[in-house]
């Protein structure tokens, strides 16, 4: 297996599974968001509070089309099914691999986090718009459980990935 990509909701622990996962797998790990930031120059929330949610979508398709890797877990962030080219490209690159999990205690900076939301969204919204969107990008889903550890969620991954081997 080449990569696995990991999508879902800003929060959703995609980044703490997506290294745990690495680290059980002996894989790499990638944070898409961090590769827009040093292409960017600009934290993401300055990039949606300069130039808006399309130009933050453009961006984000530009920087994750530039990702070339193998044995790597890849995080993209959670906006990036909001794009085909996007998902196209991840795609191509391993299995999809979408943890439902339950949103989120967990995000508490919702106005510096960098979340592509339009003004006036709620994390509820952005939910509803892209739930779809995770479903039929995901080559493979996890249901977690409520109260369910990112590290019981990383065993659900891996026996997926290894059931499909």
């Amino acid at each position: 297996m080449d990569n696995i990509i990991l999508i879902g909701m800003p929060g959703s622990g995609k980044s703490t599974v997506g290294v745990l996962l690495a680290k059980a797998l002996g894989y790499g790990f990638l944070d898409t968001d961090l590769v827009i930031q040093q292409r960017e120059g600009l934290l993401l929330q300055d990039i949606l509070d300069q130039f808006g949610v399309k130009h933050f979508l453009q961006v984000e398709e530009e920087a994750i089309r530039t990702v070339d890797c193998r044995c790597t877990v890849i995080a993209p962030g959670g906006s990036a099914v909001c794009r085909e080219g996007t998902m196209a490209h991840l795609k191509e690159l391993g299995p999809v691999v979408y943890p439902m999990e339950e949103l989120t205690s967990r995000i508490q900076n919702l106005a510096t986090r960098g979340i592509a939301m339009e003004p006036g969204q709620t994390l509820a919204d952005v939910l509803a718009q892209r739930a779809p969107l995770y479903e039929r990008y995901a080559d493979l889903t996890v249901d977690c459980l409520p109260g369910q550890t990112l590290a019981q969620t990383t065993q659900m991954v891996l026996a997926l990935l290894n059931g499909r081997r």
